[in-house]
C-alpha cells in the first residue's frame, strides 16, 4: 500500500496496471501497489494522458470537465475569467471547472462576415488575425464589396472584417473628393494648320461608385480622353487669331460637352479652364513682330495727333495776336523776359537809340 495526498487545486486520476479506474480530489488515499495517480492542476487545460473518450464514460470525471469541440470549419475563442486568452483551431479540447470560469465562442469560417460577438479590441489580436481579412474605407472614400468577384454592396466608411476563407473577397475604392485631371502639353492643329501646345485642366467628382467601378473600367482614363476629344473638336473650328480672341469659350464649350459624357462615367465634371497655350518658336516670332508693329503704329498715331493738336493751337494764338496788338506785345514781352533769364549782363551804346528801341518793344503803338 501507497500513500498520496491530493491538495487544493489538484484533481487525481487512478490508474490500476495502466487501466483508468477513478477519479480523486483534494484529500489523502491509499492506493494499491499497482496502481498509481497522476496529478492534473485545475488552473490548466486538461490534457490526459490516453484518450479523452475513455475517460468521459465516468460520468463523475466528465461533470468536473468542460469540454469543447470544434470542428473542421471553425475556430473557438477561449477567454479565461472574462479575458480573451488563445484561439482553439479544430480539434477537442477539455478545462476543468470550479477553479477558472471559462467562456468560448465559436466562430464559422465557412460565412463570409463576422457575425460573432467579438469586439474590436479581441478581432485585432495577433491570435485572431490568421483567420481574419481586414478592409478599411477611408472617410473620404467609398467602397463597393465584390464576394466571388460578383457585386455584393456599397461600403460606407469604417473598417470591415471577414473571415478568412475559399470564398474570394475584394473591395473596390473611390476617392469622393474633389479631384483634378489635366492635359499637359497637348499637340493640336488649328483650322489655318498652326500647330500648338495646349495646358488644360478639369475639376472633377465621383458621384456614382457604381458606374465609376462596375459598369465602366478606368473612368479616369476614359475622362480623359474625352478631354483630348473635346478640345481637338472646338479648336479645330478656329483659326489661330480665332483662338486668341476666344480663348475663354474653351472651357466653356468642354464643359457642356463633357456633362451628359461625364455622368455616364458615374463622374460630374465641376470645372475647366485652359492653363496655358504654348505656340511654336516660329509662331511666336511672327506675333511677336506683329505685336511690334502694331505698337508702332499706335504711337505714329498718338503722335500725329500731338502734332496736329499743337500746330491748330499755335493758328489759333496767330490769329488772336493779328487781332489783339496787345496780345501781340505781351507775347514779345514774354519771349523778352525768357531771354533776359539766360542774360547776366547787358552793355548798351548807342545812346538814346537803345531806349527808343526799348519803348518800342514794351510801348504798344496807338
Amino acid at each position: 500500500m501507497k500513500r498520496i495526498r491530493i491538495n487544493t487545486g489538484k484533481i487525481g486520476l487512478v490508474f490500476r496496471n495502466g487501466d483508468y479506474r477513478k477519479v480523486v480530489t483534494e484529500g489523502a488515499y491509499w492506493l494499491l501497489p499497482n496502481e498509481d495517480a497522476y496529478e492534473y492542476d485545475q488552473t490548466k487545460p486538461f490534457h490526459p494522458s490516453i484518450d479523452l473518450n475513455i475517460l468521459l464514460k465516468d460520468e463523475l470525471l466528465a461533470g468536473m470537465l468542460t469540454v469543447v469541440e470544434v470542428k473542421d470549419n471553425e475556430i473557438a475563442l477561449q477567454y479565461e475569467n472574462g479575458n480573451f486568452r488563445n484561439v482553439l483551431a479544430p480539434g477537442r479540447y477539455a478545462y476543468w471547472k470550479g477553479v477558472t470560469d471559462y467562456s468560448f465562442i465559436k466562430a464559422d469560417l465557412s460565412k463570409i462576415e463576422v457575425t460573432e460577438k467579438i469586439d474590436t479590441n479581441t478581432i485585432t489580436r495577433k491570435e485572431v488575425l490568421p483567420y481574419i481579412r481586414v478592409f478599411a474605407v477611408e472617410s473620404y472614400e467609398k467602397g463597393i464589396l465584390l464576394i466571388d468577384g460578383k457585386f455584393s454592396k456599397v461600403l460606407d466608411t469604417g473598417v470591415y472584417y471577414f473571415w478568412k476563407n475559399a470564398v474570394v473577397i475584394s473591395v473596390l475604392k473611390a476617392d469622393l473628393r474633389q479631384l483634378q485631371l489635366e492635359v499637359s502639353g497637348q499637340e493640336i492643329l488649328t483650322k489655318d494648320k498652326a500647330a500648338l501646345r495646349l495646358n488644360f485642366y478639369t475639376q472633377y467628382k465621383v458621384v456614382d461608385i457604381i458606374k465609376a467601378l462596375i459598369e465602366n473600367k478606368d473612368y479616369e482614363k476614359q475622362l480623359y480622353i474625352l478631354m483630348q476629344l473635346a478640345l481637338r473638336e472646338f479648336i479645330g473650328t478656329l483659326s489661330l487669331d480665332e483662338l486668341l480672341e476666344k480663348k475663354e469659350s474653351i472651357s466653356v464649350y468642354v464643359l457642356a460637352t463633357l456633362k451628359d459624357k461625364a455622368y455616364n462615367l458615374g463622374v460630374e465634371v465641376r470645372d475647366c479652364g485652359v492653363r496655358d497655350i504654348i505656340l511654336p518658336g516660329e509662331v511666336k516670332e511672327i506675333m511677336n513682330q506683329v505685336l511690334v508693329a502694331q505698337k508702332k503704329a499706335e504711337a505714329n498715331v498718338i503722335m500725329r495727333r500731338e502734332e496736329t493738336a499743337s500746330t491748330r493751337s499755335l493758328l489759333n494764338t496767330a490769329k488772336l495776336m493779328e487781332e489783339n496788338s496787345m496780345l501781340f506785345k505781351l507775347k514779345e514781352m514774354e519771349y523778352v523776359e525768357k531771354i533776359a533769364d539766360k542774360i547776366n549782363s547787358i552793355s548798351l551804346s548807342g545812346g538814346n537809340q537803345i531806349i527808343d528801341q526799348l519803348k518800342d518793344i514794351f510801348v504798344p503803338k496807338k
